[in-house]
């Protein structure tokens, strides 16, 4: 396959990192531009496997720096961009809802007027699935698909839906080639410590208490992070233009399971759970039906949570530098001792 340069925003986060790491492996002649604004959840340690590739290009950049961003894709021309850049913890958008809008809304329309700029081939958004709202615990048929309607909870789902509607009335507008996939929860290596699985983890290891939210019987749609890489992969390539793409791991565990199950593995007592004031406007639960990925582009994820959550504990036992260091604030500064000209 011919080269492309494919420009990842938010790249060094937990999802865009992992897919960096996945396209650079899959596709060693592809040159991969990486973009983030290194905010407290980007870590470049995440990208120290590649930094020395010469098929790979960091830039410290907000999404939202109209000139830095028009500048990077003169000087760049991608092919292709890929949009994980997102503020996305739903706690702190209900604490400070505003910085959620400038990234997550306005970041994205920078990025699209750039890509029509300089006319990209595809402008591919990464999404969630939370932009459905939620689904009733008794009724287990139900599942989100590319035709629910937008019904978001939170400020983050709010504005995560709204880009959304942004791209698809650029493509509408402007005739700007998009495409766009909702995904369930991921999980696995490199995921910020703030997150449930990897808190709870890092948490059982140093013998803290597990907080969970109100009953714990809030379901989640799990998907290991490689097969979300695999789904967007397929996506970018073969997706079809102005399309919307579930991506869901087919495995719906509560969160009390989820803890229950890290604590077993790492042979430490439940009596480490605490339950706690349950989160405002809090989903109960998440289910996609990928129907649509699978018969359109036989996208099936190849990890069973079963086998995941072992991977991602084993992950993080023999990583303990790397989360340590965040636990620290010391992956902060790595920044500056990779670029101190800067």
């Amino acid at each position: 396959m011919n080269s492309k340069t494919i420009l990842v925003s938010g790249g060094a986060g937990f999802i865009g990192a992992n897919f960096v790491l996945y396209m650079l492996k899959k596709h060693p002649q592809y040159k991969i531009i990486c973009v983030d604004a290194l905010t407290y959840a980007g870590n470049l340690k995440t990208l120290s496997p590649v930094m020395e590739n010469p098929n790979f290009s960091f830039f410290k950049l907000d999404i939202t720096d109209r000139k830095g961003i028009f500048e990077l894709f003169q000087s760049t021309k991608p092919d292709i961009v890929v949009n994980f850049a997102a503020e996305s913890h739903v706690d702190r958008s209900i604490k400070d809802p505003e910085i959620f809008l400038k990234t997550n809304i306005l970041g994205t329309q920078v990025l699209m007027d750039a890509s029509r700029e300089f006319q990209v081939e595809r402008f591919h958004q990464i999404s969630t699935d939370e932009v459905y709202g939620d689904l009733p615990l008794d009724k287990p048929e139900l599942l989100f698909t590319e035709k629910t309607p937008i019904h978001t909870s939170s400020p983050y789902s709010a504005s995560k839906a709204a880009a959304d509607l942004l791209v698809l009335a650029y493509h509408r507008t402007f005739n700007l080639p998009v495409t766009i996939s909702r995904c369930s929860n991921n999980y696995g290596p490199y995921h910020f410590p703030e997150k449930l699985i990897p808190l709870m983890i890092v948490n059982a290891l140093a013998d803290k208490a597990l907080p969970v939210y109100g009953d714990g019987l809030n379901i989640r749609d799990w998907l290991y992070v490689e097969d979300h890489c695999l789904a967007v992969d397929l996506i970018i390539h073969h997706g079809v233009v102005g399309e919307v793409y579930n991506v869901g791991g087919n495995n719906e565990v509560s969160n009390i399971d989820i803890v229950k199950i890290i604590l077993k593995e790492l042979q430490k007592p439940e009596s480490l759970i605490r339950y706690v004031k349950d989160r405002a406007g809090h989903d109960r639960r998440y289910a996609i039906d990928p129907t649509k990925i699978h018969n359109d582009l036989g996208f099936l994820p190849q990890t069973q949570f079963k086998d995941g959550i072992k991977k991602t504990i084993a992950w993080y036992l023999e990583n303990r530098a790397w989360w340590e260091d965040i636990l620290k604030g010391d992956y902060q500064n790595y920044f500056q001792e990779m670029y101190q000209e800067i």
